[in-house]
């Protein structure tokens, strides 16, 4: 769930942060993409930890 959650929220920002860059529409899918990869990783590692501590 973590991990879900994480990805669209790196989504969302890679998609602002290459608009307030002036980015054309393909700009930002490609931050929304690398973002949401970057996001979702670190939301797998905190699931993973929560996981293993509890």
């Amino acid at each position: 769930m973590i991990v879900i959650a994480a990805a669209i929220i790196g989504a969302f920002l890679g998609w602002r942060r290459a608009g307030k860059l002036g980015g054309t529409r393909r700009d930002r899918a490609q931050y929304a993409a690398g973002f949401g990869i970057a996001f979702a990783l670190l939301g797998l590692f905190a699931t993973v930890i929560l996981d293993r501590t509890m």
